[in-house]
């Protein structure tokens, strides 16, 4: 069991209940609709006020439709949607029929918040919306710029260039991926590969050469399917010289 701030250790906690949160880690696999409001009455929640009429029906026992008939502080399950979201309300009831709400409680995945009244939603809006104006009016007079002859000026290239130099710089990230699924997709993958194998490529068929013949008798060799043929072309002899009469 442990309560906290968030993001801060036990020993700087504030008095601001906004900033706890408290759950019992054994609780959480067996939380539901019947055993919330047990949940919630820990003696370590300090949400929980142990002098409410929730603890007095069960320190006596009693049925919890009694504290209809009681007045003073309770508290009551308001919404549920299972299994994550329980909400439970703090309230002085004056009659059967008068109550008034001091605080809501949200239980989500078995941890316990107190929800933020409306004061504290406007403050924490109107603190955002003036840190944004202030940022806005601390960027802008930055771009002023005043010189002796020509007076005040607006200068954005210098921006301009700036903005310019980071984006080049900047690397594009990568997103970042655990152990357990690099190691789930390189079974899926095997899986995939064994299921459906790649298909192997044709092979070039081989054409076979031409059988050789050897003659055993004259040693030469004869290819039946290569003819070659010579064309023997008739040489006419030179014309002859007849005697010449001087």
């Amino acid at each position: 069991m442990m309560a906290s701030r968030l993001g801060m250790p036990a020993a700087s906690i504030p008095d601001n209940p906004l900033s706890l949160s408290w759950h019992d880690s054994a609780w959480i696999p067996i939380l539901n609709t019947a055993n919330v409001m047990d949940y919630f009455s820990q003696g370590s929640n300090p949400f929980f006020d142990r002098t409410c009429n929730n603890e007095i029906v069960k320190m006596q026992r009693l049925n919890p439709e009694q504290l209809q008939n009681m007045t003073g502080l309770e508290y009551v399950l308001l919404h549920v949607q299972e299994p994550i979201l329980y909400v439970i309300r703090k309230q002085h009831r004056h009659s059967p029929q008068q109550v008034t709400p001091l605080a809501d409680y949200y239980i989500i995945a078995g941890v316990v918040y107190q929800a933020p009244d409306l004061a504290s939603v406007l403050n924490s809006r109107l603190l955002s919306a003036v840190h944004h104006i202030q940022s806005s009016f601390e960027e802008s007079s930055s771009f002023a710029k005043y010189h002796p002859s020509k007076g005040y000026s607006w200068d954005f290239k210098s921006q301009r260039v700036n903005i310019e130099k980071t984006k080049k710089e900047e690397k594009p990230r990568e997103e970042p991926s655990s152990l357990f699924q690099r190691q789930r997709v390189d079974m899926l993958l095997g899986e995939l590969i064994r299921k459906f194998p790649l298909p192997c490529p044709p092979q070039p068929k081989l054409v076979p050469s031409a059988p050789v013949k050897q003659d055993s008798e004259n040693g030469a060799t004869e290819n039946k399917d290569i003819k070659t043929e010579i064309k023997q072309e008739k040489i006419k002899p030179p014309p002859e010289k007849k005697p010449r009469i001087h």
